[in-house]
């Protein structure tokens, strides 16, 4: 695991440096572009616990980014109209502090996660697939047909909400809350990795027969796995609102769930930098192929397939050779 370390710790040292050089340079966009892969690194992090650690290919993650984000911007919406959600029983207002915010996006996610695993992982395979990603249509569906919150249109924020002691508009600010974040949620899933649970998790993978002879229930330890997973997708679904301001049904789509495992596979399924890496180069390749062409997805399927068939530990395995993951 020495080589990996390495390059762990080289990825760390080039997404400390870049902002540095973006704040002196006074390239704002810069920033914007290294948060958003921050972000996009934290939701694959949370996927990479279910796929990664528990082999649970979920195409419905979607579902918990978007309810993340629409935690964030129900409560937002509400406290810049001055209206409360709602006032019987009892009184609930909307805020616009972030902790208390992301509090919320982690409860909700965690609950959504909780509804559709428990329904969800009574399958496997094929079946498991289709049923999440069925979860993640319902609830584009239901936000289509909210009018209450945007409908079709989406939630505009006027205002990025707040962190004591920050300036969030500042994007190297928000940068930074983005970052400790990330930071904390990776070193959460090392751990996670090396504990009992994870290893029993990781057995149940590999041979789940094996794992329930020594008395371990496998469908409770999968279900907590998809719930601490869907937790940490909603929480990157709520600051991905944030960063925006805005959010939208968008957030539920297929795609999007496509696109959170596709950080994972170009980065390494269950490295534990593996989501780093791949959202780095999934915003890199969208920046620059982008100006290229509107079809610069097509490059990226190709980016794609040459992964899958010659570097099936994604970028992280191809430097690091095959080394095992998450130490």
């Amino acid at each position: 695991m020495q080589r990996e370390k390495v390059i762990n710790a080289l990825i760390t040292l080039l997404l400390v440096v870049m902002p540095l050089w973006a704040w002196w340079a006074d390239e704002p966009f810069i920033l914007t572009l290294l948060t958003k892969v921050a972000i996009f690194a934290l939701a694959g992090v949370g996927l990479n616990i279910a796929l990664g650690l528990g082999g649970l290919v979920s195409f419905g993650h979607a579902v918990f980014f978007g309810v993340g984000g629409y935690a964030m911007g129900i409560l937002a919406s509400h406290a810049q109209s001055y209206s409360p959600i709602m006032e019987i029983p009892f009184l609930i207002e909307g805020t616009k502090s972030m902790p208390v915010i992301w509090l919320v996006a982690i409860i909700s996610s965690a609950l959504a996660a909780l509804l559709v695993g428990a329904l969800s992982l009574r399958t496997s395979g094929v079946y498991f697939i289709m049923i999440t990603l069925a979860f993640g249509q319902m609830f584009f569906y239901f936000t289509i047909s909210w009018p209450a919150y945007g409908g079709e249109d989406g939630l505009l924020i006027y205002t990025r909400n707040h962190f004591p002691g920050m300036n969030t508009l500042d994007p190297i600010q928000f940068l930074i809350i983005c970052y400790a974040i990330l930071g904390v949620v990776l070193y959460f899933s090392a751990r996670l990795a090396k504990s009992a649970f994870g290893l029993a998790l990781n057995g149940a993978r590999q041979n789940t027969e094996r794992v329930l002879t020594v008395g371990i229930d496998t469908f409770r330890l999968r279900l907590v796995a998809f719930i601490i997973s869907g937790a940490i997708t909603g929480l990157a679904g709520a600051l991905f609102a944030d960063l925006n301001r805005f959010v939208s049904p968008s957030m539920f789509t297929w795609q999007t769930s496509g696109e959170i495992m596709v950080f994972i596979i170009l980065g390494g399924v269950a490295r534990l930098y593996g989501p780093v890496a791949g959202a780095a180069l999934f915003v890199f390749l969208e920046y620059v192929l982008g100006d290229l062409s509107d079809y610069w997805h097509i490059y990226l399927g190709l980016l794609l397939l040459l992964v899958v068939l010659f570097a099936r530990g994604g970028l992280i395995g191809l430097l690091a050779g095959r080394e095992v993951a998450h130490d």
